[in-house]
């Protein structure tokens, strides 16, 4: 049986040590959730996830969802008690605002509470994180009535949300989409299409569940510039706002999946539904990408959540499975074979993902931090840069941390040798779960376009240039120190790479998009080793720090944070030069075969 605890310890010194999680009590909802708040919060969502989540990922692995004869969908044993448990604690409404009956604390907070539950039960938590994408997009873009009318429901839980924006014959290319909107005369709408790969759409853990769509408004332009948003629920509202009549929605089918097999992953029919446009007319994808930026944030969650359960089983096997002898010599002379930890390419596997997780869950609370400083600061010039730094961000931390998780979750499942191939271990069903992160809410080829074919030259390059100055200024104050010389040198080659390949990009791009287009993904791994170096650069300087002030009694974990930097630096690090190496080929290799080649 798998095992789960949350890493409530490493949260809490990234939050209060590394970045200063009290420096921002001027902004709203932080004075709520002081340090002692915060750690009791952080408590309080370890348990539900170790106690409540976790024990029924291999359940709803095993079982999958139904779907009965009259279009309504059964979840996994359990499911819906643990969904009841976490609406009950007020889970869902953590980060939004108290006017719509959340608790208004830090977006950054539901950040490190979502890393625990996703880790603890990825396909059960995907229902209430795709609601709050679903919230996100009602508050930014709808009327005060549509707020008021399904806000409050959705973030007490007793309604779900959803996204449908792919169809059967476009994914990516939405601009294809041939799900259409009539007007009714009244302000509302008849909804007609079809949707797939619809997650939650269809189940029977909440009494409602409001359905975001994107249809085409009869008329409107072709390509994406006619794409409107609508909200459609699976029960329209009665006159006292309760789920009254059946909309025409139903789900299809299930569709039969690799993993994630505790969510509802569903074909969708609307057949004229009722529903109301979300946002202006034709300006669907931009309210869309509020949702779909959210929800890129949370996936990117998940490929760091996955990648640490993954470890943490890993790290469990090897510490009991005994093989073979050290190269060293016996380090069990009273067994006939020593632990597999003991051997060397195990403690690769091992220490690579400890210091990737290390570093990926403290820039996604880096980037949280500044999602909350982008919607709460009350200063121009800080809300801007937090912005910037959300755009920038966002397609490295989904695309990084999803190709990695995946990755280490087979890393993991190949310390257990054979018994990660049996599914009693859960091994398969960290791989199978982890692959869906690297595809949906945009595939990970699509995240590297969206990084080098927009964010890097928004604003003349003024988000990619602020990263820079962080990463280089950082590396310059500390350079006299001898104690951090073997993390700084590292860091600043890998910048020095990163600079070198966004100047090959700036001057061979731009003549030839397929240099960009050929260059995207190498340059987002470049791009994300850096920002990872400059976690662990960061988490070293105050574990060093705290050593030199008195520890504590926590003297052995800032050793290990010292030790696990190191490894990234010599180790991880040094790839910077294989991925400048290769984007600096450019396209012309990759393209030169005609398609009958292949």
């Amino acid at each position: 049986m798998p095992i789960f605890r949350a890493p409530v310890q490493d949260t809490l010194f990234v939050l209060n040590d590394v970045l200063g999680y009290e420096r921002y009590s001027n902004l709203a909802g932080f004075s709520d959730a002081s340090p002692d708040v915060l750690e009791a919060i952080l408590a309080e969502g370890a348990k539900l996830a170790e106690n409540v989540m976790h024990p029924l990922n291999r359940v709803g692995d095993m079982e999958g969802c139904v779907r009965n004869d009259d279009g309504s969908v059964t979840t996994p044993k359990g499911f819906k008690e643990a969904f009841d448990q976490y609406r009950e604690g007020g889970w869902m409404g953590l980060a939004v605002p108290a006017e719509f009956g959340g608790q208004g604390l830090p977006y950054t907070v539901h950040s490190a509470v979502g890393e625990y539950m996703s880790a603890a039960n990825m396909a059960l938590m995907m229902y209430p994180g795709l609601t709050q994408g679903a919230i996100a997009a009602v508050l930014v873009h709808g009327t005060d009535e549509q707020k008021a009318t399904w806000l409050p429901k959705m973030v007490e839980g007793a309604w779900t949300g959803t996204m449908n924006l792919t169809e059967p014959h476009c994914g990516t290319d939405l601009g294809l989409l041939r799900s259409k909107a009539v007007p009714n005369g009244d302000g509302s709408y008849k909804i007609s299409g079809q949707k797939i790969f619809i997650s939650a759409g269809e189940h029977d853990m909440s009494d409602n569940i409001i359905h975001l769509v994107l249809a085409r408004i009869e008329g409107a332009p072709e390509g994406v510039k006619g794409i409107s948003l609508f909200i459609v629920p699976k029960f329209n509202i009665d006159a006292s706002g309760n789920p009254g009549t059946r909309n025409a929605v139903s789900c299809g089918s299930i569709e039969e999946k690799m993993g994630i097999h505790g969510n509802s992953t569903c074909v969708m029919n609307y057949d004229e539904a009722h529903g109301f446009l979300l946002g202006e007319a034709n300006g669907g994808l931009k309210a869309m990408f509020t949702m779909m930026n959210e929800a890129r944030l949370g996936v990117g969650l998940q490929g760091l959540a996955v990648s640490e359960v993954a470890y943490q089983n890993a790290v469990a096997y090897a510490k009991d499975r005994i093989q073979g002898r050290s190269l060293t010599g016996p380090k069990a002379p009273d067994k006939k074979a020593d632990p597999i930890i003991v051997h060397p390419d195990i403690r690769r596997k091992l220490m690579t993902m400890k210091a990737f997780n290390e570093a990926g869950r403290a820039l996604v609370l880096w980037t949280a931090i500044n999602s909350d400083v982008a919607h709460r600061s009350e200063d121009d010039a800080e809300r801007r840069a937090a912005d910037d730094h959300m755009g920038l961000m966002t397609p490295v931390v989904k695309g990084v941390l999803t190709d990695k998780g995946f990755e280490h979750a087979v890393m993991a499942q190949q310390v257990f040798g054979g018994h990660g191939y049996i599914e009693e271990h859960g091994m398969s069903q960290f791989v199978r779960d982890a692959r869906i992160a690297m595809i949906y809410e945009g595939a990970n080829g699509v995240q590297a376009l969206d990084l080098v074919g927009r964010k890097l030259g928004l604003n003349g390059g003024r988000a990619v240039q602020a990263f820079f100055k962080d990463v280089g200024e950082f590396c310059e104050a500390n350079r006299g120190d001898e104690q951090m010389a073997p993390y700084t040198k590292a860091l600043k080659k890998g910048l020095n790479d990163l600079q070198a390949a966004t100047m090959w990009l700036v001057q061979n791009g731009m003549s030839n998009p397929d240099n960009a287009g050929a260059a995207s993904t190498d340059y987002m791994h470049l791009f994300g080793l850096v920002a990872l170096g400059y976690m662990w650069g960061r988490m070293v300087k105050t574990a060093q720090d705290k050593l030199a002030t008195g520890a504590n009694g926590s003297a052995d974990f800032y050793e290990t944070k010292l030790v696990t930097g190191l490894y990234f630096m010599e180790r991880v690090m040094p790839e910077t030069a294989a991925h400048l190496a290769r984007l600096s080929t450019g396209s012309a290799t990759m393209m030169a075969l005609a398609a009958e080649a292949f």
